[in-house]
């Protein structure tokens, strides 16, 4: 198989052009011997615009390009699998190197997948204006079970744990000193359901995080998969996203909102940055996909983002932060072999 994707990616404020993206990708899988098979993807993202130094406020230009390649060996089992794999991202002021490991039991029936992931990353930040040389390593340990409930449902449940130690903050804000070490937990549960009388499947999942930043978040999600005839599937989807503002954040100061938040002198953590804020989300897309052949796939996928801080479900927002919007475009087409 060989995948050709197409990402155009648009973020903004008030009006106002932030971040955008373009980034084509590749992604090659092939079998090897009947038990092997051999993926690996090549993405170049070109990322251009604006970004606020604090807070919402003064935006300042930059643009970047990103190389990443993700390479992956799987052998199969006739109850499981094994797949180990290697990552490397660099852009110019950036450099993240990641191993990963990945298995599967299933119980002799089939019904009763177990699966366990761990993987490391060792990244080097080098900010463009020179005087920093930073690293930062994080490891990552999930562990799950996926399960057939009925002819129709099928359930997983997952847990992950990720520790991180080195350069967290980010070198090109104004006041941002994070802490140097942060550890997540993610609960995450997903339900499929297949509806016979329409041939059509939903998707559900919850996932609750929470980390010793004091970052709680939740994220809702559904998508519903219908074919259509002559090889057309419609697949529309929304998502909704809150979090917690992390301990040190440090929120607009409304006597002075055009003007950075000036920490205590006294504070060794804090930061002004938006998306350590307490906030609320929905995402809404379509994605359509049309079967030209048995051997080719065509698909184009489209979703709108909007970020508001009154949205937070818990927490207070901070209403001095600019509304927040994204949308975003990928194009994709797929040869099986």
């Amino acid at each position: 198989m060989i995948s050709l994707k197409y990402l155009d990616y648009q973020d903004s404020q008030s009006g106002q052009d932030r971040i955008g993206v373009h980034a084509p990708s590749i992604m090659v899988m092939a079998p090897v011997a009947g038990v092997w098979s051999v993926s690996g993807t090549f993405t170049s993202d070109v990322v251009s615009g604006a970004s606020p130094a604090f807070h919402t406020e003064q935006l300042t230009k930059m643009k970047d390009h990103r190389k990443a390649v993700d390479l992956s060996v799987t052998r199969y089992f006739p109850r499981g699998s094994l797949t180990l794999g290697a990552s490397h991202s660099q852009e110019s002021d950036y450099i993240s190197r990641g191993l990963s490991a990945q298995g599967t039991i299933s119980t002799e029936d089939k019904n009763t997948t177990f699966n366990l992931g761990v993987g490391t990353s060792d990244d080097t930040i080098t900010p463009s204006y020179g005087g920093v040389h930073e690293k930062k390593n994080v490891t990552d340990v999930m562990v799950g079970v996926t399960q057939v409930l009925t002819k129709q449902d099928i359930a997983q449940l997952n847990y992950g744990f990720s520790h991180g130690r080195g350069y967290f903050s980010d070198p090109y804000k104004l006041a941002d000193e994070r802490p140097r070490e942060r550890n997540h937990r993610t609960i995450l549960a997903r339900w499929n359901h297949h509806f016979a009388f329409t041939d059509g499947t939903s998707h559900l999942s919850y996932r609750y995080y929470w980390d010793t930043w004091d970052i709680r978040a939740h994220t809702i999600s559904g998508e519903y998969v219908q074919p259509l005839p002559y090889g057309w599937t419609l697949t529309p989807g929304v998502r909704f996203y809150t979090q917690t503002a992390a301990r040190f954040y440090l929120p607009v100061d409304p006597a002075n909102p055009s003007w950075p938040t000036f920490p205590s002198v006294n504070a060794t953590e804090f930061s002004e940055d938006q998306r350590l804020s307490a906030f609320g989300a929905v995402t809404v897309g379509l994605k359509v996909a049309k079967q030209l052949s048995p051997d080719w796939l065509l698909d184009v996928k489209f979703e709108k983002y909007k970020q508001r801080s009154d949205w937070a479900w818990s927490g207070t927002g901070d209403p001095g932060l600019a509304p927040f919007d994204a949308r975003t475009f990928q194009f994709g087409i797929t040869r099986y072999f």
